[in-house]
């Protein structure tokens, strides 16, 4: 049964990893997985979750499976979080959401409901985007079309092309968004490109489906949703995809939600009942840890404050840690304009180098990357960051 089954290659970006685990040099440096890292590159375990945790081991009576939808204290906030505490579609009855395991489990259970309840759908994909969109959605049956979004000549978003390629998109079919801080390249939709968008959604009858994976990250936790609440006003229909894994640094807990909103409630119920459905199919009940430990915290005030605290102190790092690679950069003396990353938001950003030239930072500086030239700005620290630059200034 099994002699014909080939291996198949390793993850580039994990596989970064393992190489980087690997290599002697001490000034070596690992920009390749995304994770948020601390100063002292760890990636760290927030305080507001140890103490979270602390507490559900002194309460936790049971190990029974929890509701298939998840915690109600759970999905409230995450509504809440997503779509601010007095959004008209709430107060509507509008809104259905469902705990999933992770991120990936999210977009993968919406891009499976999708496909149980309209079979070969069509969901237009960013060019470019995260890298496992693509085989997430496309393996649960969903048709797939890229729209183009980032000029790499000018290091911005191209507005123009993509507007173009979405006026092809129709009623019933979706087209991909990134929330916030874009992945892999940082650069987000303004609120000027984001209403574009959705009067084009209004005109065009298609359903935006929106990945948001690092509120709290670019600008604020409210700013960072002003795209998806503005659609949620004023679009029908909505598909959000979130997840916990990096502002509450859950990686390992695999938390997110599917997020729908509908044009009634009587949808709302419907399709709530169906993800549940869809879920059941696929992994049953979800895991619960991780929802217990957000809910937790956002049920508290103090807990609360202080997860806000250490998020915009995480958020003013990575923003930091921008400003200060293109003032390096510029100091080593590179004929180029590295402006652009200090604009951009989250923790990606393109250097705007050929495969060559990060294959010489790998191989002749222990810089690891992947060869889109994509890095984790989180990455960088006041250790590295000189060597960093002048590194990049000596393969350019």
């Amino acid at each position: 049964m099994f002699d014909a089954i080939e291996a198949r290659p390793a993850d580039p970006i994990l596989g970064l990893s393992a190489a980087y685990k690997k290599d002697k040099n001490p000034n070596k440096v690992d920009l390749g997985v995304g994770v948020y890292k601390d100063e002292s590159g760890n990636c760290p375990v927030m305080s507001a979750v140890k103490k979270a945790e602390s507490l559900k081991l002194t309460e936790e009576d049971s190990k029974a499976y929890i509701a298939q939808a998840g915690p109600e204290s759970y999905i409230k906030h995450t509504r809440e979080l997503l779509l601010g505490n007095a959004h008209p579609v709430l107060r509507e009855g509008r809104v259905s959401c469902v705990l999933a395991p992770g991120g990936s489990g999210s977009l993968r259970l919406a891009a499976e409901f999708i496909n149980n309840n309209a079979p070969g759908s069509t969901i237009y994909v960013s060019d470019p985007s995260w890298a496992n969109h693509v085989p997430l959605l496309s393996s649960a049956g969903l048709n797939l079309e890229l729209y183009p979004y980032y000029d790499y000549a000018s290091h911005s978003l191209d507005l123009d092309a993509m507007m173009a390629s979405l006026q092809q998109a129709k009623k019933g079919d979706m087209v991909l968004l990134h929330g916030c801080c874009h992945n892999p390249c940082g650069a987000d939709l303004n609120h000027n490109q984001w209403q574009a968008v959705t009067e084009l959604a209004l005109a065009n009858g298609f359903t935006p489906f929106i990945d948001i994976a690092y509120q709290g990250l670019g600008d604020g936790l409210d700013e960072d949703a002003y795209g998806l609440r503005l659609m949620a006003e004023k679009l029908p229909e909505l598909i959000i995809c979130s997840s916990y894994s990096k502002n509450f640094g859950l990686y390992r807990d695999r938390v997110g939600s599917v997020t729908i909103i509908t044009e009634n409630s009587e949808s709302c119920v419907a399709v709530g009942s169906q993800v549940v459905a869809t879920a059941r199919e696929i992994y049953s009940v979800p895991p619960a840890h991780g929802a217990f430990l957000v809910a937790t915290i956002l049920d508290d005030p103090e807990l609360t404050t202080e997860w806000n605290d250490e998020l915009t102190e995480m958020r003013d790092r990575i923003n930091g840690l921008r400003k200060m690679l293109v003032q390096k950069l510029q100091e080593t003396g590179v004929d180029k304009d590295y402006s652009f990353i200090q604009n951009e938001k989250g923790l990606f950003s393109f250097l705007g180098l050929s495969k060559a030239q990060v294959e010489s930072l790998i191989n002749d500086y222990s810089i690891y990357l992947v060869n889109s030239s994509r890095v984790n700005v989180a990455g960088i620290n006041n250790a590295n960051i000189d060597y960093l630059a002048d590194s990049i200034a000596k393969v350019l």
